[in-house]
């Protein structure tokens, strides 16, 4: 095989678990959500900051650090803004600046990055699970009016991350040839 597998090789001992093959839809829908997320961790682990900002390919300025901080404003979007109805700003892009998680700066940290990632994970959990899979949401999404259940912010999750994933696939890729699921 070219370039090191996604293993003990690379330094990674996390675990990625997936969801029992006969779980109920909402322990699936949240196991693999939670597969993912693993999955994105996976990706980035054993890397150094000066790595993990390092973009795939120019002009692209997609980094594994910037997709981590886009994550963290992706699970603040769902399960906060449209699940609940709290709007706490956002946490790196701005109006001027609508890609700011990608634009990384010396002072952004892979520390910092996690930590903020892994609290708005914490922070959509608590919401979730307030709210069945068919309650719709207390807010509003900008891409439309209408209500927007669990069931369908979880589907919508598990296509970012996976999306993500592949991306994450191909930078760390290009970064020190690891491969892997």
């Amino acid at each position: 095989m070219n370039g090191r597998a996604l293993d003990e090789n690379a330094g990674m001992t996390k675990q990625r678990t997936e969801p029992a093959t006969d779980a109920d839809e909402r322990s699936m829908l949240e196991g693999w959500l939670d597969y993912h997320r693993e999955t994105l961790e996976m990706k980035c682990a054993g890397l150094d900051d000066a790595q993990l900002k390092t973009a795939s390919v120019e002009p692209s300025e997609l980094s594994l650090l910037g997709l981590v901080r886009h994550m963290a404003e992706v699970e603040r979007g769902w399960f906060r803004k449209v699940l609940v109805g709290d709007d706490p700003g956002p946490i790196y892009y701005s109006e001027e600046d609508r890609d700011g998680e990608f634009h990384l700066t010396d002072a952004d940290t892979w520390d910092e990055a996690y930590a903020t990632w892994q609290a708005e994970i914490g922070i959509a959990r608590r919401n979730a699970a307030r709210f069945t899979l068919d309650d719709a949401g207390e807010g509003r999404s900008k891409f439309t009016e209408d209500p927007i259940n669990l069931r369908w912010i979880y589907t919508h999750m598990i296509e970012e991350y996976a999306r993500h994933n592949g991306h994450a696939d191909l930078i760390r890729e290009r970064i020190d040839g690891a491969t892997g699921e």
